[in-house]
């Protein structure tokens, strides 16, 4: 029964984090690294992210620099900020690039919002989906006759409070996304 439980909680504490670094993708109205984490250039033939052949500094609260190691690298970085549908317009003076941050629009937030729920609801299917393992793992070790009826009823009671304790932490991280969306 433990190995289960931790089963669910190992893989349901990954749905968080994964989540977590979906939110932390998402654009608002400050200059943060993380915004070009899921930016990808073509870097010698291979799909490699900007952090992993540039480095990404904040000078200033709305401007992100990218600075290549490999100068030849300046467009193909431009041109995959601009492709990553982000809202950012990259500016390539030669030897880097800077990326101004843009103030948010009503219309933007609102359309951040939708994306944030979106972003939690596919956090608690993939939670559910590994309730749903755990359970078909407590079906089977009663069908085996591992472990009784009762034992049974009381192990699948217990994965729908650890299910009800994730789910829980994915709607608080969504109110405080949109939150920090919504007050940017």
């Amino acid at each position: 029964m433990n190995e289960v439980y931790s089963y669910c909680e190992e893989h349901m504490e990954k749905s968080i984090k994964h989540l977590d670094h979906e939110f932390s993708g998402l654009r608002m109205g400050r200059a943060t690294p993380a915004l070009l984490d899921n930016v990808r250039v073509n870097y010698y033939g291979v799909q490699t992210p900007v952090n992993q052949c540039a480095s990404i500094s904040v000078p200033e609260a709305r401007l992100l620099v990218v600075q290549p190691w490999d100068k030849t690298l300046l467009s193909s970085i431009e041109k995959a900020i601009q492709a990553a549908n982000l809202g950012l317009n990259p500016i390539n003076d030669g030897m880097i690039i800077r990326v101004p941050i843009p103030a948010l629009t009503d219309e933007r937030r609102k359309e951040l919002v939708k994306i944030v729920h979106q972003m939690a609801e596919e956090g608690r299917i993939a939670v559910r989906s590994v309730r749903r393992d755990a359970n078909e793992k407590i079906k089977k070790l009663e069908k085996d006759k591992d472990i009784s009826e009762d034992n049974a009823k009381d192990a699948l009671e217990e994965i729908q409070k650890i299910t009800d304790k994730f789910i829980e932490k994915i709607n608080e991280a969504q109110k405080v996304k949109e939150k920090d969306i919504l007050e940017d």
